[in-house]
């Protein structure tokens, strides 16, 4: 098991470590189709400012060690439709979290930077052993830009 995990590690990038490259995506891969909402949606869905900015979990189900990511979804700047733009959030473009607490999310607004949230998250390393990490997400929607980092 350990040397599947490393040959997948090795496969997708994650190094599994607290400097971990996270990232933010926008939503054009298999792991932002609806189906992989997690269910039941009012417990892993929420809305932000006014209801303008929403997260989602998602969970893919596969690979188990890497299935959780976050969704968000925000305005396009002066856009006079409204439309949103939607980025996935996950350890790397093609890997998620092997655990995602939606249920901890917090959400702080700061003009200056942004609508930020915090969710408490499982990570893993390459030898197989797990630690609790904080994904930190930050919107601004001014810019429509999504930053990535862990607290």
């Amino acid at each position: 098991m350990k040397q599947l995990f490393a040959f997948l590690c090795a496969l997708t990038g994650l190094a599994g470590s607290a400097a971990t490259a996270q990232s933010a995506h926008i939503c054009d891969d298999w792991q932002s189709q609806a189906w992989n909402l997690a269910e039941p949606w009012e417990d892993n869905s929420r809305t932000f400012s006014n209801g303008a900015v929403r997260v989602a979990l998602i969970d893919t189900v596969e690979p188990a060690l890497g299935a959780y990511y976050l969704l968000t979804l925000h305005p396009l700047p002066d856009d006079p439709l409204g439309s949103r733009v939607c980025h996935i959030v996950g350890e790397t473009p093609f890997f998620g979290f092997p655990g995602m607490d939606f249920s901890g999310l917090s959400a702080s607004y700061d003009p200056a930077v942004g609508l930020t949230f915090t969710v408490p998250v499982t990570r893993a390393t390459e030898d197989g052993s797990f630690f609790s990490d904080s994904l930190q997400v930050i919107i601004n929607q001014k810019f429509s830009d999504v930053r990535v980092s862990f607290e």
